[in-house]
């Protein structure tokens, strides 16, 4: 009993405490939006001063009002006008509302519908199997983000920060540290140089293949570290432009939602936003100064990571030389899990010691709850038995409430039926009344043609009947026969003369034929005749060729 009451009590609290820090958040607001309180007196000594004018105009207009015969029907009039004027108002902003609301939805309904459409098309083609294999492999690559990615990061964010509370911890440096310092690296690199000629005069075999297992391995993880580098990338831009996203349709629905603004809240709009622009001048001109300093910064870390990739590799050449190779990287390895191990024990500590420290606190803090939680636990036990006594009535109410609702809810339904098919009545009436209407209309644009047309037929003006429609087409016929006789004529004719056309045509193609061939024949003899002598050509060939010249044009 006990227990359930301190975890009343408790919830209790924690919604007081909730409420308090919205109130705090509010108060917060309030001073930082820089409200000033003599402006508010200002304002509201000018609303008093505007009260008292408007209540002297309205006694002046009343007094004018009340020496009317019918003032008491002209105010009600008024109030009635009033009344409607707010109720028209009131439906107009119901209307814009819904309106908003309308169109919200319809941009859901069309958001839904393009991921409906995503979803659907990038389903197209895929199974079960390609879907657990695309999940398995996502969780492979969270896995591998959350057990090895995230806590390097963590670690190496935590020996950042150390590095740099030792820096800031640090005065600065002046030549004689930085000489100190140098002369602690050439000891540290001559013992490095020590430890190296004692292995190699101590004559350890040399592992290669081991080195190059290694290197193999670290090239593997440097690959799959920029892979979920650049992963984790990409999802930081894609949550970002959701983020931008929402900004920028919350910005457009208070854009909709929003009302113009007018007089003063518009100065104090201009002057806010003056103010706004003047400290984003100056946030622009420090962060550009800030890029430039990352670029100098950014520019200085690559050069002093080259530097030490080239020093690396100096030390690599140099550890392989004297038949060393790892023992570098076995020191690194081995200061990491010493640094680890001291960092888990820190830890262990630290977690044991907040621990103990939290539960004394609860200890003292839920004693103190108790004490002050006493009296109003003596206070809560007359209402808990009032709460008994009403729970009864309580739920008859509720019963009876229930049943009157559904009641209501029953009618409802029946009546939204009666109206939907009343409506669906008047629509289908107005449907056919406006199709009724247009086939009058049509009936009367033809029965006035008729009329027009009976009318020109009956008139004894020749004029006349050659404009109406039976002599217009009777013409057209007459002219679309006679276009036809001739056109029939002519197919007479084409085909009358046909077969001659056709004869002619070959005539005249085998007589091309055949002076291609006497051309031909020609060039041949022509060809001979100056291979064989002029004579010869003379007596024989040409004798010969006239006749058969001659011999052709008589065939022509």
């Amino acid at each position: 009993m006990q227990e359930e009451e301190v975890n009343t009590i408790y919830l209790q609290y924690e919604e007081l405490m909730e409420q308090f820090k919205e109130l705090h958040k509010q108060s917060e607001h309030f001073k930082s939006s820089g409200v000033n309180t003599g402006e508010i007196r200002k304002d509201i000594a000018n609303m008093e001063e505007e009260k008292e004018q408007l209540i002297k105009r309205i006694e002046r207009l009343r007094r004018k009002v009340e020496s009317h015969p019918n003032s008491q029907k002209m105010m009600m009039v008024a109030k009635n006008l009033r009344v409607e004027r707010d109720r028209e108002k009131k439906l107009a902003a119901q209307r814009q509302d819904q309106q908003t609301a309308i169109a919200h939805i319809d941009q859901r309904i069309k958001r839904l519908e393009a991921q409906l459409r995503d979803v659907r098309q990038a389903s197209v083609g895929a199974t079960a199997e390609s879907m657990i294999n695309k999940l398995e492999e996502e969780t492979r690559t969270n896995g591998y983000i959350v057990k090895d990615q995230l806590p390097r990061d963590i670690g190496n964010k935590k020996k950042l920060i150390q590095n740099l509370q030792k820096v800031v911890s640090v005065p600065a440096m002046g030549l004689s540290d930085l000489d100190e310092l140098n002369a602690q690296i050439t000891e540290l690199n001559a013992e490095v140089n020590q430890l190296i000629e004692k292995r190699m005069r101590s004559g350890e075999p040399t592992d290669d293949k081991l080195s190059l297992f290694r290197q193999q391995a670290g090239i593997i993880a440097h690959k799959k570290e920029a892979a979920a580098e650049t992963l984790r990338a990409i999802r930081d831009e894609h949550n970002h432009i959701l983020q931008e996203l929402e900004q920028k349709r919350e910005v457009v629905n208070i854009a909709e939602e929003g009302e113009v603004l007018k007089g003063e809240d518009f100065k104090h709009y201009v002057s806010k936003l003056r103010s706004k622009s003047t400290v984003y001048m100056k946030k622009r001109a420090e962060l550009a100064e800030l890029r430039a300093e990352a670029g100098v910064l950014t520019r200085s870390d690559e050069i002093l990571k080259q530097r030490n990739e080239h020093i690396n590799r100096q030390l690599s050449v140099l550890e392989k030389k004297k038949g060393v190779a790892g023992y570098r990287e076995t020191q690194e390895e081995l200061e990491k899990v010493s640094s680890m191990k001291s960092e888990l024990d820190e830890m262990k500590g630290r977690t044991l010691d907040d621990m103990s420290e939290m539960v004394r606190r609860l200890h003292a803090e839920i004693a103190d709850r108790r004490n002050t939680l006493a009296p109003i636990l003596r206070e809560i036990r007359p209402l808990r038995e009032k709460v008994q006594e009403l729970g009864p009535e309580y739920e008859s109410k509720k019963q009876a409430y229930e049943r009157q609702q559904a009641g209501f809810d029953s009618n409802m339904s029946k009546l939204e039926q009666e109206v939907k098919g009343y409506r669906e009545e008047c629509k289908a009436e107005e449907s056919r009344y406006h199709y009724l209407n247009c086939m009058m209309k049509v009936l009367q644009v033809q029965q006035s043609r008729v009329a027009s047309e009976m009318k020109a037929y009956v008139s004894s003006d020749p004029l006349e009947k050659k404009r109406t429609f039976r002599e217009v087409y009777h013409k057209r016929i007459q002219e679309q026969e006679n276009l036809s006789r001739g056109l029939r004529e002519k197919q007479k004719t084409v085909k009358e003369n046909h077969e001659p056309n056709m004869k002619q045509m070959k005539m005249w193609k085998d007589l091309e034929r055949l002076l291609e061939c006497k051309k031909q024949c020609m060039n041949q003899l022509s060809n001979i005749g100056a291979s064989s002598g002029t004579s010869f050509m003379m007596s024989g060939y040409g004798d010969a060729t006239s006749n058969h010249l001659e011999e052709d044009r008589l065939v022509l």
